[in-house]
């Protein structure tokens, strides 16, 4: 259980959107909004004077993108953690936010009580994808480019301790937490971890989290850490 409130800052070139979505934060006793920025100028100013726990970014923004906001942000601040909060219906959209650093990535569409559940999610250290982006890769999987070195074999078998390394791998576990988690050492959990990329024939961790998306090794449960 936290202890102070998850602190929230939104990014959007839309004033509206962050209006609304500061008005329902507001009502939550666990999440306080703490600033809206219509662009990176503005939210790295704002990060000047005030601490964040989560940012809640388009990407469609004027100047910087979502993308370059979300480096750029990681590289300042790596501690906070940024939710992709947008229109855009596109794997390579998807997968370039992941890989700049983005902990999640929900639609605009999506209900409110998604939101929140990601904010939560990734304000824990968690990753995020918001059930319609999770559809979205499914489809996409037997089709796309980006997807295809997870469809040219059979799903690769991996052991139990496998998924479970998997599992806390995906929810940004570093070798050393997951070796006290599983009371395993280092160098055991460092070499699972090769036989996993060696299996499903991923070279990235935004490679595994297709893979485990697919096979559904990955819950989107908060971990107590």
């Amino acid at each position: 259980m936290r202890e102070n409130p998850i602190r929230v800052m939104i990014i959007d070139d839309h004033q509206l959107i962050i209006d609304g979505l500061s008005s329902i934060l507001q009502d939550e006793e666990d999440v306080t909004f703490v600033g809206g920025a219509n662009n990176m100028e503005q939210a790295l100013d704002l990060l000047k004077h005030q601490s964040v726990d989560v940012v809640l970014a388009d990407i469609n923004m004027p100047g910087k993108s979502g993308i370059e906001v979300t480096r750029k942000l990681k590289e300042l601040y790596p501690e906070i953690q940024v939710l992709a909060l947008t229109m855009h219906e596109d794997i390579t959209m998807i997968t370039r936010m992941v890989e700049a650093g983005a902990s999640g990535y929900i639609l605009k569409r999506t209900n409110m009580n998604e939101v929140l559940e990601a904010i939560r999610v990734v304000a824990d250290k968690g990753k995020y994808l918001g059930r319609d982006v999770q559809a979205l890769m499914m489809e996409n999987l037997n089709s796309s480019d980006h997807m295809k070195v997870l469809t040219e074999n059979s799903p690769a078998t991996l052991t139990s301790r496998e998924k479970e390394i998997l599992n806390l791998v995906a929810k940004e576990y570093n070798n050393g937490e997951i070796a006290e988690k599983l009371f395993i050492s280092e160098r055991t959990v460092e070499t699972h971890r090769r036989n996993i990329f060696t299996k499903t024939k991923t070279k990235s961790i935004v490679g595994l989290i297709k893979y485990a998306i697919r096979e559904g090794l990955v819950s989107q449960e908060k971990e107590v850490r």
